[in-house]
Formats: structure tokens, sequence, C-alpha cells
């Protein structure tokens, strides 16, 4: 079995489940998951978590995210993209300057109503298959953080701006776009959405799944997957012999008097990254425990 983590860059046209059921056949094991979806227009990083590393894959979805971004003015369909039904279209009376001029209005910590076409749920029910059935309720605004907006090119004559944008987890680059386009009062909907970041992965740590393929057939996909231990490097190391690696897996305590008490990244001779473990004080001695939550 495959355990690791390994960046994806998503081709546009399928769905972050899509290219999860691809990878199950390219790795031959079920047991694999993703840091963050991605709508089926939408390309690039989608971190994968293969085997025990499935546990950990909350930490990359707490993220910081990157994103390069088109948006087209004059147009708003039901799905904040230009694959969606169009709705309304709008005479384009703004430029470049007053584009540049909206973006610091959208920087900062604020509130964003998710989109209908969205997989967020309400009331247990995912948003976007209501959206299917025409019907539209009322969404919470959720809190969400811009860090960053930067203009990076633009086609005036067909009214298209790209945006750097790098924001909190949760943030709806549609809906964002969207949102300017209203602000603007022609309204917009975006027409490319490509990841370029999560967290620490990048485009420049991305494979295609052809690319995944063709390592699959000559046998080196072992040597592209990261450990899961990237996420704690900031926590100090404990490696365990062999008969202490196996009652710790065995769900036993490990006694050890040189580390004080905290939490680790437990390593075993045998098997490697273990997953996080806790130092506890007792009464008698420090004890060594597993972490529940990331056992490896």
């Amino acid at each position: 079995m495959y355990n690791g983590i390994i960046t994806v860059d998503k081709p546009a046209g399928m769905s972050s489940h899509g290219v999860i059921n691809r990878l199950r056949r390219i790795l031959g094991q079920k047991k694999i998951g993703h840091g963050g979806t991605l709508d089926p227009m939408a390309t690039g990083v989608l971190p994968i978590f293969a085997g025990g590393a499935t546990r950990v894959t909350e930490f990359v979805q707490e993220s910081d995210k990157e994103y390069l971004v088109t948006m087209r003015l004059g147009v708003v369909t039901d799905t904040q993209d230009i694959t969606g039904t169009v709705t309304d279209t709008r005479p384009v009376t703004c430029g470049r300057a007053e584009v540049e001029e909206l973006i610091p209005r959208f920087v900062g910590t604020q509130l964003q109503v998710p989109p209908m076409y969205s997989a967020v749920q309400v009331d247990g029910q995912r948003l976007y298959k209501l959206a299917r059935s025409g019907i539209e309720v009322e969404r919470e605004a959720r809190e969400i953080t811009i860090n960053s907006i930067v203009l990076t090119g633009f086609d005036e004559e067909a009214h298209e701006y790209t945006l750097d944008v790098s924001c909190s987890k949760g943030t709806f680059i549609r809906t964002l776009c969207a949102d300017m386009g209203k602000a603007l009062g022609c309204g917009a909907a975006i027409t490319a959405l490509r990841r370029i970041r999560t967290g620490d992965f990048t485009l420049e740590d991305a494979y295609t799944l052809e690319e995944l393929a063709e390592h699959g057939e000559n046998g080196t996909l072992k040597g592209l997957f990261r450990c899961a231990d990237m996420f704690f490097m900031d926590l100090g190391r404990i490696t365990l012999n062999e008969r202490n690696e196996e009652r710790l897996r065995n769900g036993a305590p490990v006694y050890l008097t040189r580390f004080p008490a905290g939490k680790y990244r437990v390593y075993g001779k045998t098997l490697g990254f273990m997953g996080l473990g806790e130092i506890r004080e007792t009464d008698r001695r420090p004890e060594l425990w597993l972490s529940n939550g990331l056992w490896l």
C-alpha cells in the first residue's frame, strides 16, 4: 500500500472525486483522499493523501490557497462561471483603472455568502443538488480572508481580467469575482480558474494523471510520495527500536525517561513515521502514547 502525499495537477472537466477514482486504479488501492475540492472547470494543485496519510487531510484543508482566475465583466450566470446558464448581460463602462481601484475593497477579512452551486450543506442537503432542482435557499454568510489580489493580466476589449488571489480556506473565488462584478455595476463570471498553491503544495511539485499512470506502469510511483510528517516538523522527534515500535503499535505505552512531556513526531525503526505521540508524566515514569486521531 502507498502511504504519503502527492500533488496532482487536476485537469479541467474532471471533478476532484473523479481524480480520486482514477488514482485508485493507478495505485491499486482504495484508501485515498484529497485536500480541498476543485470545481470540474478548475485546474491545478490538488494534494492527494494515500494510506495512513489520509489522517492528516484536515491540516492541508485548513491552509491558505492561491489562485489565478480570469473574470469576464458584463455577464452573469447561475453558476458564477462561464459553464453556467447566462441569466443577464450588461454593458461594461469600466476598464482596467476601475478594476484596480476596486481591488483594495475586497482585500481583508469579510463575509461571503456561499453560491448555490457548491458542496456546502444546508439542513443536510448539498446546495448544488438543490440548485439543479431549481430550488434556492437562504445561505448564512461565512467569514473569509482575502490576503491579497493582484491584477496580472487584462484584455479590455474582451472585458477580461486575470487576478492572482491569495485567500483563506472556504473562499469561493467564483463568488468573489461575481461580487466584484456587482460592485462595478456590470456583473462578472469567471472563464478560467487555476489553483497554484495550497499551503506548502505548489504546481512545481505537481504531476499530471498521465505522468502518474506512466510512473505506475514503470514501478516508480513510490518515490514520488512525500511523508505526512511534513506538517509537524516544528515538533521534536522520537525514534523507537523494534521492541518499542511493536509495543506502541499494539496500543501499549512506551516508557521513556530522557524526553520531557509534550507532543512528538514518532518514528519506528521499520515503519518509519507512525504519527503523533504524546509523552505523559505519571507517578512512576514518563509514558509515550500515540495520539488516537493521528495514528498512521
